[in-house]
């Protein structure tokens, strides 16, 4: 959905802009994670009991933690026309010593196997290390998630562990495994040219 330049990006490439999440967005944001329904349930937490990830109180509560200390989320949209294709999160933002986030991210069901993610994530990336001046970015995937599994590898992750019943996914304790960048490692990423 075209927006007449609107959106107030925090990072720009060629494919994909990621900016914060606006009241005006809600319509858009829940129907493309209402299309992803299926794509998405098996690698998501349930929500709390009496919620849904799918309503109004979803969108609130994304719209309240989009730009805080502790959280960063952004909206991966398309730059030809500047309409959501997915999200991609920093929370559980950690300053002092550990100066360390910890990294989610989804592209809608309509939207994956273009690229977008990927480029979303790479956004996020330099966000992390530059304007935001975290030494640290993790993300922790089920071993099943094939296409995040590629995602990761993909943007320079490194693999760093496992950590079994890591998080409750659809009712359920899940192993993950567990990756992660420093701010070396994206410098040395950079240095080769595959940060856009």
């Amino acid at each position: 959905m075209r927006r007449g330049g609107r959106a107030a990006a925090v990072e720009r490439g060629g494919l994909v802009f990621i900016r914060h999440v606006r009241r005006d967005d809600e319509k858009e944001l829940l129907a493309l994670k209402r299309a992803s329904r299926e794509l998405h349930e098996p690698w998501e937490p349930a929500p709390p009991p009496g919620q849904s990830w799918y309503g109004p109180r979803a969108f609130k509560r994304m719209l309240e933690t989009t730009d805080t200390p502790a959280s960063k989320r952004y909206l991966i949209c398309r730059s030809d026309n500047e309409s959501v294709v997915g999200v991609v999160t920093l929370s559980q933002i950690f300053r002092g010593p550990f100066d360390n986030a910890i990294m989610g991210y989804w592209t809608g069901a309509p939207c994956v196997r273009k690229g977008y993610g990927a480029a979303g994530v790479r956004l996020c990336l330099a966000r992390a290390f530059g304007a935001l001046k975290l030494h640290r970015v993790e993300a922790n995937v089920m071993p099943t998630n094939l296409a995040s599994l590629a995602l990761v590898r993909r943007v320079g992750f490194r693999e760093e562990g496992y950590s079994p019943k890591y998080l409750q996914i659809a009712g359920r304790w899940e192993d993950h495994t567990r990756w992660a960048l420093t701010i070396d490692d994206w410098r040395a990423i950079r240095a080769r040219g595959g940060t856009r």
